[in-house]
């Protein structure tokens, strides 16, 4: 018995939500296709039902993976619809927190990613995937505090430079008394004053 449409797209979709997880996690040359796959119950075969190669998968398994940046982001400002400033304080506190530190793969694809992307050939569908999402969750970040100026761009820059450098370390640190300390630094650095 064939599929139907909505199973194919069900399958697809599953299969790029896990691609997203593992590749957090584990970095995109680490994953396999059989390893893909088995993580949805489906055969390794079945993957080129779907993709071209695990090339073609990249883009999606990127974008869905910094998807989570966003829900991050778009929780905060649901939460403070007239304060730009406490959707900020909440947004950095959600990232910079021991939760999301153990979590690399459900959380930010920026961190998670970046030391594959930098080992990447340049110009790659890697590194493409990797800039478009990071220039997309900038301009995000900066929509918060509304009509951005060169300045709020630079400090945006410096700010999810803090924020991606000490989730990091911290992640690299993790269990150790410095790994918490390298979060509440970072976020005690990037948070808005309260006036």
């Amino acid at each position: 018995m064939r599929s139907s449409r909505q199973d194919t797209e069900k399958h697809r979709e599953a299969i790029i939500d896990a691609a997203a997880r593992l590749v957090r996690e584990k970095g995109f040359d680490s994953v396999s296709v059989p390893d893909l796959m088995a993580e949805v119950g489906l055969t390794h075969g079945g993957f080129y039902r779907h993709f071209a190669s695990k090339e073609a998968l990249a883009p999606l398994a990127f974008a869905r993976a910094f998807s989570t940046v966003d829900d991050f982001l778009e929780t905060a400002t649901t939460n403070h619809p007239a304060d730009p400033e406490g959707a900020l304080r909440e947004f950095f506190a959600t990232y910079l927190s021991p939760a999301h530190r153990d979590d690399p793969g459900g959380g930010c694809a920026t961190s998670a990613l970046a030391g594959d992307v930098a080992r990447a050939a340049p110009g790659c569908v890697a590194q493409q995937a990797y800039v478009q999402g990071l220039e997309q969750t900038m301009d995000k970040l900066e929509a918060v505090r509304g009509n951005p100026s060169a300045e709020d761009h630079q400090q945006a820059l410096v700010t999810l430079s803090t924020m991606v450098g000490a989730l990091l370390l911290s992640r690299a640190t993790r269990g150790t008394a410095v790994s918490d300390d390298l979060l509440s630094a970072a976020l005690q650095a990037v948070s808005p004053k309260p006036e």
